[in-house]
């Protein structure tokens, strides 16, 4: 197999020849057809997530089809197309596994953070945690979907039944849960980076009622806000945007620090929450709900060895839509 490896806090991946894996006990080996490049591969890459294990292979948006099945594994056959997310493994026996609540499990495994994840031409995962995908829709354009989508799910339920909703970046997340929200009848207001027209005509053709920079007030005050920009600066900024009782969401797994604020922004019973990782269930519930909304996504491809660029074009907000690399 062949696999771009991060070897070194902030050091370039490189491309590496390996042995072909072999799965163990519950666990399936998948040879990747597209893998998303989230954010959150940026986190692990620049070394702002604690406890990377190194060398780790980064990538958790992963489509592919199971090519070889280890001992007892029962829900998945050769051939099969899977989706591999960000949640790698929960150990089932802590208080959060046992009260549902998987999501924050005390001794969890993540994808491409603390296993190796999709940057390459062969994975393996826990049998248990990868989604089913069936054949409707191409790799590419599914991949996004396994982060930037399922996390997108999960805070967009946590916002509540907010009619007016702002989204603050509009990546990839962003615009795929911009369309789930416009179809479920909301107001979406998308907030970008000052001067980002390109992505204000973009949440416009998405069906945003409005659009403008991320310093800016709405035209009207917003029933809740989810930020998924990791810019801390943008909490009080999405407090003074939304009503009184409106809620904000932080969907980032990092985010820079949050500047002090007056509590008249927090006052008047808004709410300020985090969103940590997700569920099975949140899984199974948006890959069923995507397809209704008729998501599509905005992907560019690329090729896997170029990995490092795509991850500067990110750094550096170059991306309109979602990234996808292909072995």
């Amino acid at each position: 197999m062949r696999a771009m490896v991060l070897s070194a806090p902030r050091a370039p991946l490189q491309m590496e020849e390996r042995p072909d894996p072999l799965p163990a006990p519950g666990e399936i080996r998948v040879k990747v057809g597209a893998c998303g490049v989230c954010r959150t591969d940026l986190h692990v890459a620049d070394a702002e997530l604690p406890d990377i294990r190194y060398p780790i292979i980064p990538g958790h948006e992963i489509v592919g089809r199971v090519d070889l099945v280890g001992p007892g594994v029962a829900t998945h056959v050769v051939g099969d197309r899977v989706g591999i997310p960000w949640l790698g493994h929960t150990c089932g026996a802590c208080r959060f596994c046992k009260d549902g609540m998987e999501n924050l499990c005390d001794r969890p495994l993540f994808t491409g953070y603390t296993r190796d994840g999709g940057y390459a031409t062969h994975t393996i995962a826990d049998a248990r945690y990868a989604f089913p995908l069936g054949e409707a829709g191409d790799d590419t354009s599914i991949a996004p979907l396994l982060c930037a989508g399922l996390i997108g799910w999960r805070s967009l339920v946590l916002a509540g039944n907010a009619e007016r909703l702002g989204i603050y970046g509009f990546g990839a997340a962003g615009h795929i849960i911009a369309q789930i929200a416009v179809w479920q009848g909301r107001s979406v207001h998308a907030f970008t980076r000052r001067g980002d027209v390109a992505a204000q005509d973009f949440a416009r053709r998405l069906g945003a009622v409005w659009a403008g920079a991320s310093d800016e007030m709405p035209d009207t005050p917003l029933d809740a806000a989810i930020i998924y920009a990791p810019a801390g600066e943008l909490v009080p900024a999405a407090l003074r945007a939304v009503r009184k009782g409106g809620r904000v969401v932080c969907a980032g797994i990092h985010m820079s620090d949050i500047p002090s604020f007056p509590y008249e922004l927090l006052w008047e019973e808004r709410q300020l929450i985090s969103v940590a990782n997700l569920t099975r269930q949140d899984g199974l519930d948006f890959l069923k709900v995507a397809p209704q909304a008729g998501v599509r996504t905005e992907t560019t491809v690329f090729p896997l060895q170029e990995a490092n660029e795509v991850l500067s074009k990110l750094r550096r907000g170059q991306i309109l839509g979602a990234a996808v690399l292909r072995p």
